[in-house]
């Protein structure tokens, strides 16, 4: 495919009725939330927060006595909050593991667990670094430490040592690349670091021109383009390649497309967690973003939903 001159068209057809509906009893106990009223609070991990609060505005404004509380925060302490029973939603990029239901059943309440969409892990460079096509060999490599100046990749290169910026040290984002990039092995190296949000990766890459941040494609998108094939303005966006060395021929961002059929490596499933016997408020919230409207939502904003009927056109336009 020439990628010079073609372009790709993603539509979404979705059909009524795919969740079921809540149970619209009252909940037991001190609670005083029903699926479409109260007020309570849920977590998510930040690096969804730009897609979630879309999905929590919308809500709200289809339900007025529904009052949604998010805690944007790492993926650690949210599992720990719902293990402990101090929130009964929460949204992360992985699901509970064996050992993490059985402790919850022994509460007597039963987890579920489904996906909701998915997501791409972006690499950004700084607007004036054009060297922004890089394989997946040489990533990890980067990730890892072995790789810690840029001319190791791009001989030549005069910027130096890379410095790496992760949104968080306990969000999903570097769970994701130690489990599914690394294979468990740990970030030690001292060119890597942690900052406290996406939104400081991202002021920190436009401000360091040697930096790489490793942040989730939902973070990305330009607002004023509806078709959702630009990233923001003060950064590149990183193409990533699976074969032995990367052209901009063989390498691609994050886009719905890559996500879809691969082509992009870096794909991340993004869960709902429920421990709510009442299946009140925020049972409904979770059912409400797998629902048709909570999916468009989700493929609005350049991520991929996890349900839908999902076509793909490519157009070529003569020079």
């Amino acid at each position: 495919m020439n990628k010079n001159i073609s372009y790709i068209f993603i539509g979404l057809t979705l059909s009524l009725g795919i969740f079921s509906s809540c149970n619209e009893n009252k909940p037991k106990g001190s609670r005083t939330d029903t699926p479409t009223s109260g007020t309570i609070q849920f977590v998510s991990d930040e690096s969804f927060s730009p897609i979630i609060e879309e999905e929590r505005q919308q809500f709200e404004f289809e339900y007025p006595k529904a009052h949604l509380k998010p805690l944007y925060t790492d993926e650690l302490t949210g599992l720990k909050m719902i293990r402990d029973l101090k929130t009964c939603l929460l949204i992360t990029s992985r699901g509970l593991k064996p050992s993490e239901i059985a402790y919850i059943k022994t509460k007597n309440i039963i987890p579920s667990v489904f996906p909701i969409g998915y997501d791409g892990l972006a690499l950004i460079v700084n607007k004036n670094n054009n060297d922004t096509c890089m394989t997946v060999h040489d990533v990890k490599k980067v990730l890892s430490g072995k790789v810690k100046n840029w001319n190791q990749i791009y001989p030549g290169s005069k910027r130096g040592g890379i410095q790496v910026v992760f949104d968080n040290k306990s969000s999903a984002t570097l769970h994701y690349v130690v489990d599914s990039i690394l294979g468990g092995k740990p970030i030690i190296s001292s060119n890597i670091v942690a900052a406290n949000s996406s939104k400081e990766v991202i002021n920190f890459v436009s401000k360091t021109p040697n930096a790489i941040g490793v942040i989730g494609s939902n973070w990305l998108n330009d607002k004023r383009d509806t078709t959702n094939t630009t990233f923001k303005k003060n950064i590149h966006v990183m193409s990533v390649s699976i074969k032995d060395k990367a052209t901009p021929m063989n390498s691609w961002k994050p886009y719905q497309a890559y996500l879809l059929d691969g082509r992009y490596p870096f794909a991340r499933t993004i869960y709902a967690i429920v421990v709510d016997p009442s299946k009140a408020l925020p049972w409904s919230f979770a059912n409400y973003i797998s629902s048709p409207t909570g999916q468009l939502i989700i493929f609005k904003s350049g991520l991929l939903p996890y349900r839908g009927d999902i076509s793909i056109r490519t157009v070529k336009v003569k020079k």
